[in-house]
């Protein structure tokens, strides 16, 4: 019997290592401190989400049809397993602006500077 491989001590919670490999076949063992992917730290319900999302082709609207969720829901778990797995979901784009309006407003920039700097010029 096979069980899934848990990422987290179940006593402590901080990760687990995987220290130990072996091919019930030849009966090798190999030993050592092996990396797992970032998607392993993914709980079962992100990964039937993201198998969802794969299997959709990243279309939101068919994700929403299959999982019978609003596509605020869709975007939130799309979120969230962003950011499970260590990346930011702020769009740098967002925070640009937010630096343009900001500059703006302390009278650092004009607002045909502004204007230029929205539109990526």
């Amino acid at each position: 019997m096979t069980y899934p491989v848990i990422t987290n001590c179940p006593v402590c919670t901080k990760t687990l290592k995987i220290t130990k490999l072996h091919c019930s076949h030849c009966q090798t063992t190999i030993e050592n401190e092996f990396e797992l992917s970032k998607l392993a730290s993914l709980s079962k319900e992100q990964l039937q989400f993201v198998e969802t999302f794969l299997v959709c082709r990243g279309n939101i609207k068919e994700v929403e049809k299959e999982l019978g969720i609003s596509y605020p829901t869709v975007r939130g778990k799309l979120n969230d397993i962003i950011t499970s797995l260590g990346y930011d979901t702020t769009k740098k784009n967002e925070i640009d602006e937010k630096k343009i309006v900001l500059m703006l407003e302390r009278g650092e920039i004009t607002p045909e500077e502004a204007i230029k700097l929205l539109k990526g010029e």
